[in-house]
């Protein structure tokens, strides 16, 4: 019995300890990537954003990807953008400094209600819409259900189908109860990401190799927070249910754009992800020898490919 007891001392012992620490590294994410934009509340949460450019100009809407935060595109592709369009570049509900009230929103549908009436808001009719990973799927889901918002879609490495595995890095994301993601988020996944964030970083990229400053400079190192884990996690398991419907609507897109992936990605398949998408009349372009971190590996090929497709789009500018 006294064994026992002091077994349960030891692990009551050890999660406190994990718990201390990944609050520990939650202050020291916060304290070193503050908020950079301004915070707008919408129905179901807030969305933390930045403007740049003239504000009479055409705009662009960029939307980031999984477990990530609107610094993926602040870090190269918008001061490449910023002189020629109105960007409005954002943290999605659930990442970066931009709050989901509850899981269920991370749902595409749902966060494509929130981003619209974030447009609504901010008194813009309609942009071009720039989405990266996740951000591609949410892109579409805006395009999908709130046509009027969306002029053309430049997706860029898109999930836009059904995986059949998860990649590994996103394994330990696939947590299906409030419960159970809030536990793992405030005791083990904390300090599990700081042990194996260049594992993790090194499959993201590859082949590539990530920058030395992604953690700062791209506020990676906001993802050490209980609440980025949990935006990360809702994000992953509503796709089971929400992405499938998406998919069945694709033949309802009526509007410019096109798909650009490195096509040596292996978090994503450029064919299925990407190619596919030819069939809605979304062009289809790949950079060789490039892997999935497109906005930073290759931020002046994505500037080109975003003028490309915003010059597509109803009412563009005519170039002399």
């Amino acid at each position: 019995m006294t064994v026992i007891l002091y077994l349960l001392l030891l692990i009551l012992a050890l999660l406190l300890g994990l718990f201390l620490w990944s609050r520990a590294l939650a202050s020291q994410a916060r304290a070193t990537v503050p908020p950079v934009g301004q915070i707008m509340e919408v129905a179901g949460g807030s969305i933390h954003y930045v403007e740049m450019g003239p504000a009479d100009a055409p705009p662009i809407l960029l939307i980031h990807g999984i477990a990530a935060q609107l610094q993926h595109f602040t870090y190269g592709v918008t001061d490449l953008l910023r002189d020629d369009f109105r960007l409005i570049v954002i943290d999605r509900p659930g990442s970066g400094y931009a709050r989901r009230d509850n899981d269920e929103d991370a749902a595409l549908p749902a966060q494509a209600a929130m981003i619209a009436e974030f447009l609504d808001r901010k008194n813009v009719g309609s942009a071009v819409v720039a989405g990266h990973s996740l951000g591609g799927a949410v892109g579409l889901a805006l395009a999908l259900d709130h046509p009027e918002k969306v002029r053309a879609l430049a997706l860029i490495a898109p999930l836009t189908h059904v995986q059949d595995e998860i990649p590994p890095i996103f394994k330990g994301l696939e947590l299906r109860t409030h419960a159970m993601r809030r536990f793992v988020a405030h005791v083990f996944a904390q300090p599990v990401g700081k042990l194996t964030t260049d594992k993790v970083l090194a499959f993201a990229f590859a082949p590539e190799h990530p920058p030395a400053d992604f953690m700062t400079r791209a506020a990676a190192i906001l993802g050490l927070r209980p609440e980025a884990f949990i935006g990360a996690a809702s994000d992953l398991v509503t796709l089971e249910a929400t992405l499938p419907a998406q998919v069945a609507r694709y033949g309802e897109l009526d509007l410019p754009g096109g798909v650009l992936y490195g096509d040596s990605d292996v978090l994503l398949d450029p064919p299925v992800q990407g190619r596919s998408m030819t069939a809605y009349g979304l062009t289809y372009d790949t950079l060789p020898g490039r892997g999935h971190m497109l906005p930073i590996t290759a931020p002046a090929e994505v500037a080109r490919f975003i003028r490309d497709v915003a010059a597509r789009a109803p009412g563009a500018p005519t170039k002399s």
